[in-house]
């Protein structure tokens, strides 16, 4: 029978791949590298997922990636906008590409009938690689040749037909801009990378987000019948509380359960809450009852996560100079005041001329999810 692994020693386990146990001195680019990219469908909020991974991370320093083109924003894993390397978007995109064209036929193969879609993709790209253009400009441009079809719908169908990267200065710390895009081989000529396996991408993820099941890397990937592909490879295996099959590289570290977990106050959209079809090895049960709170709203809560699990939520207001971030509790926090020091830490982050406060509050957060730190008033 395999080993059992239980919930809290896969918290610390997936903890320490990502860097959450302590932080790295790697380099921002290795640090996106090992991660498997950043979802980053907001242009600032991952800037702070960073900051939590990487010892005396700059802002300034990602920014400059984006725009040297060494880091891009493309839609991949679950057809999700990501941070990743060039040489990452030019290698997982080809074996992502199913996930974008399921879901862009579910929403909108009805509104693209009759379009050929050779013709679809030659078009949108000839436009975008002729000037970057946002989705609205180029279904207006492709109405031009299909004035019979939906416009949306045109563009979607470029997005899931063509590599398309999201152009700076959109994304770039301190900065705005259209959500412009242009083909992703045309902005990365030069770059060069052999396209994924199947293969490479499960050990990926086992190396940034297990131990974990053939389901998790699945719902990670948006990718379905990862089975064979698992079971194929030179891999680990253990059992977790419900008795499922966990796989895990052979040589990964696998912390102690009881290893010290620091407060981290965690962005809207971080993988970590994201990648596993079980969630609960980092999510606890109060949390997951809190999250239900968020249904409806339009507000992603960035979670507050003590001794590795979900223990709250923060947000961030600025006036008048005066930056005060808010810790809403979902279940007593016992360090509080380790809690706070880390918010603090934080707002010299986010907006380092400000005058600082931290307030605390019990209950789950409803306001708008979205700090002006956020935008373009950011420092």
């Amino acid at each position: 029978m395999d080993p059992l692994i239980n919930r809290r020693a896969l918290n610390r386990a997936t903890l320490d791949r990502q860097h959450l146990l302590r932080r790295t001195d790697r380099s921002v680019a290795e640090v996106v590298e090992h991660l498997g990219g950043l979802q980053a469908q907001t242009p600032h909020t991952w800037y702070t997922g960073l900051w939590n991974r990487i010892e005396g991370f700059e802002a300034a320093d990602a920014a400059a990636l984006l725009l040297s083109r060494d880091l891009v924003r493309i839609a991949l894993q679950r057809s999700t906008i990501h941070l990743v390397s060039a040489r990452d978007c030019l290698a997982m995109r080809p074996l992502l590409q199913p996930v974008t064209e399921r879901m862009t036929r579910t929403t909108f193969g009805k509104r693209l009938a009759g379009v050929d879609l050779d013709e679809l993709a030659a078009t949108g790209r000839a436009l975008l690689e002729a000037r970057p253009m946002t989705f609205a400009e180029l279904g207006r441009a492709l109405a031009e040749r299909w004035p019979g079809n939906d416009p949306h719908a045109l563009g979607q169908g470029v997005r899931w037909l063509v590599p398309l990267v999201q152009v700076p200065p959109r994304g770039v710390w301190g900065r705005s801009g259209p959500v412009a895009h242009t083909s992703a081989e045309s902005w990365l000529d030069g770059f060069d990378a052999p396209p994924m396996t199947p293969a490479e991408l499960v050990r990926r993820y086992l190396a940034a987000f297990g131990p974990a099941s053939v389901m998790d890397v699945q719902t990670w990937s948006g990718l379905t019948r990862l089975g064979e592909v698992v079971e194929s490879l030179d891999l680990v295996r253990f059992r977790d509380e419900t008795g499922r099959t966990l796989y895990d590289l052979p040589q990964a570290v696998r912390p102690g359960e009881d290893a010290p977990a620091p407060p981290r106050l965690m962005y809207d959209f971080d993988n970590l809450f994201l990648s596993h079809a079980d969630r609960s090895r980092v999510i606890s049960e109060t949390g997951a009852a809190a999250l239900k709170g968020f249904a409806g709203t339009n507000v992603v809560p960035r979670a507050i996560l003590v001794d590795g699990v979900t223990a709250g939520d923060w947000t961030v207001a600025r006036a008048k100079g005066v930056s005060t971030l808010t810790l809403h509790q979902w279940e007593p926090i016992g360090c509080l005041d380790e809690v706070e020091a880390e918010a603090r830490r934080l707002l010299e982050f986010l907006a380092p001329g400000d005058e600082h406060r931290v307030s605390v509050l019990d209950g789950v957060s409803v306001l708008d999810g979205v700090s002006v730190l956020d935008g373009a008033s950011k420092p």
